[in-house]
């Protein structure tokens, strides 16, 4: 991953935004009449492809590799929160979108901090 100021500020945009595109789209799929185990397997697949589609617009500026794989991670994890979350209790979109946000946003830091110390490691 870059560190350069561009790179770490598109990283950060795009694991939100497509955390919280994910986050509502899954929002709108999934309902309390749904099994909790049965939407968070199936809604992390839907958020694993979600990121696949929206992937691509981020590559071109951000580079393929290094979106890539947050954004596969962050869709997984939005998918799984939200669609656990809408399968207990109905789900407003506006919520499902905030909380897709604050996914994506906890997804990268978590992927930023082991780079860091992967790279911490290797580097000696």
């Amino acid at each position: 991953m870059d560190n350069r100021l561009f790179f770490v500020l598109g990283d950060l945009l795009c694991n939100v935004l497509v955390g919280a595109v994910v986050g509502w789209i899954v929002s709108l799929l999934v309902g309390p009449g749904w099994h909790m185990l049965v939407a968070m397997v199936l809604m992390m697949a839907v958020g694993m492809l979600l990121a696949g589609v929206l992937w691509l617009p981020c590559s071109v500026y951000f580079g393929a590799m290094e979106v890539m794989v947050p954004l596969m991670l962050t869709g997984m994890v939005s998918g799984m929160v939200i669609g656990m979350w809408a399968a207990m209790v109905p789900l407003g979109g506006s919520a499902a979108f905030f909380v897709g946000g604050v996914c994506g946003l906890a997804t990268i830091v978590a992927v930023w901090i082991v780079n860091q110390q992967i790279r911490g490691l290797t580097d000696k």
